[in-house]
């Protein structure tokens, strides 16, 4: 016995063109009503063997014909149908035009999934139910969109984050994504989610004030989207599905830790802020000693340098405006 295949490889079918069929159809249709018009004729004039065999003949025509009509096939731009035929893979049809295939085949797609629905018609109370046949089998070539949902998951330093991606993909191997997974689209979310479980436990959420060259998530979405595209691709390929582009639409911390990694951020932000109006004050401070020493406004000794220092840095460091006090008489 044959061994399993477990990678199909397409075979692109060059079918007959499908306009020739229908002509050599409607003719055959002619033929056959001409004679069963005609073997009614002869079975009214009595001759009832050629009549009989004519009608045999029409009707047997007709049919022939009625069983080719299912082999009528309409590809749109950027479309595939894969096709089997009693369970063994026949081929695949690629190119957009209306061609006609063995009518025995069945195209095969696993997303779709309905085995009747109701149609009423009209509100009249009349239904229409539609087999799995009736619907549409045909493989989309086109560039699509997978928005997957926000997740929780954790950095690489165990803090719960949520996060959200969006995928730009589109099939390119129809024969690989009907047979060899399950149902590629369910197959691409599942490996999505995989992909960024994987890629955010190796970053932090942001990174080290310590290192600020560290890549982290919310700092480096160029290579960690570049990361996550490489990954999830290498995940897919056996689906025939490739993965144009990756990128993280949402990135926040988990309900339970974003109330301190807010203050945490904020207290960042205080400690760089008072740093800078600290240099700033340390700076006007210098100045105006220098001011005063070269223009010889007054001799001021160490302790009242000191003194004037501390009034000044409280003065320029201080929350709120300072209340001056107006000292009359000597500062000795």
């Amino acid at each position: 016995m044959e061994t399993e295949r477990m990678n199909y490889e397409e075979k692109e079918l060059h079918p007959v063109s499908g306009f020739k069929v229908l002509a050599g159809v409607i003719l055959g249709f002619a033929v056959s009503i001409a004679a069963i018009v005609f073997s009614c004729i002869l079975l009214e004039q009595g001759q009832n063997v050629p009549g009989g065999v004519l009608l045999a003949a029409g009707i047997v025509l007709c049919v022939l014909l009625c069983f080719l009509l299912p082999g009528f096939k309409v590809i749109n731009p950027r479309e595939a149908i894969v096709l089997v035929l009693f369970g063994n893979y026949y081929g695949t049809l690629r190119r957009e035009g209306f061609y006609w295939v063995n009518p025995f085949v069945s195209a095969v797609n696993p997303t779709v999934k309905a085995s009747a629905i109701a149609v009423n018609a009209g509100g009249s109370g009349a239904s229409v139910t539609l087999g799995e046949s009736s619907l549409s089998r045909k493989v989309s070539l086109k560039t699509m969109t997978l928005n997957n949902e926000k997740q929780k998951v954790n950095d690489v330093l165990g803090n719960p984050i949520i996060i959200g991606t969006v995928v730009i993909w589109r099939v390119v191997d129809p024969t690989k994504a009907v047979f060899n997974v399950n149902n590629y689209k369910s197959f691409l979310s599942i490996q999505c989610d995989s992909t960024v479980r994987n890629i955010a436990r190796l970053y932090p959420y942001d990174a080290s004030e310590e290192d600020s060259d560290e890549k982290s998530l919310r700092g480096s979405s160029q290579e960690i989207a570049d990361k996550m595209k490489e990954e999830l691709q290498s995940r897919v390929e056996a689906a025939g599905i490739e993965i144009t582009e990756a990128r993280i639409t949402h990135l926040s911390y988990a309900e339970e830790i974003a109330a301190a990694m807010l203050q945490r951020q904020q207290a960042v932000a205080i400690i760089a802020a008072r740093k800078k109006i600290v240099e700033g004050a340390v700076g006007m401070v210098e100045m105006a000693l220098e001011q005063l020493s070269q223009n010889a406004v007054v001799d001021l000794d160490e302790e009242r340098k000191a003194a004037m220092v501390s009034n000044l840095l409280v003065v320029l460091c201080g929350n709120k405006d300072a209340q001056p006090i107006v000292n009359s008489g000597s500062i000795y």
